[in-house]
């Protein structure tokens, strides 16, 4: 897609070339050659998300600017697939459908550094801490969580204590 061939409104489907949620926005790569298009912070919160992967499939609504190419909608987003270079003993055994049998629960981010690789969370009505590995916030289509951001769980009991499975925006969770 050409930005000069760019139709208003229009749906593409691309991958996230980067987005730093501090900054508020990051870029989408739309085809190996075409144009990147500009997507803006709010635009994902509009979706549901604070944060999106690097390399994570997007599929958005893009308009032309005076700027250049923006997405004004996102539609979808499909997690990059997993790091094959971690691997997290607890969950290795865990296959999706298991996954998705477990019930998203809400919760709230008690704090997660990204640097080292994880964070906490708590399950509202729970006091126990949750783990949280950046792995698993990137398997589910994240780069970051914030601290005090509200999220749904899945969750289940590890070696060492509970430990998130999933990590979902607010809306999926039974709240």
């Amino acid at each position: 897609m050409q930005e000069s061939d760019a139709q208003e409104g229009e749906t593409v489907t691309g991958r996230i070339k980067w987005f730093d949620p501090v900054k508020g926005f990051g870029f989408v790569t739309t085809e190996p050659q075409g144009p990147d298009v500009l997507l803006h912070a709010n635009v994902l919160r509009n979706f549901g998300q604070g944060s999106v992967a690097d390399g994570s499939e997007v599929r958005i609504v893009v308009q032309k600017t005076a700027r250049g190419l923006q997405a004004s909608e996102v539609l979808g987003i499909t997690p990059p697939p997993p790091d094959e270079n971690v691997h997290l003993a607890d969950m290795e055994t865990v296959s999706a459908e298991e996954i998705a049998s477990y019930t998203v629960q809400p919760a709230r981010v008690k704090w997660f550094d990204k640097g080292k690789g994880f964070g906490f969370a708590n399950v509202f009505g729970d006091k126990r801490d949750v783990f949280v590995h950046i792995e698993v916030v990137r398997r589910s289509g994240l780069a970051d969580l914030a601290t005090g951001e509200a999220v749904g769980l899945r969750v289940m009991e590890g070696n060492r204590g509970l430990m998130a499975i999933e990590v979902s925006g607010w809306e999926a969770s039974d709240a």
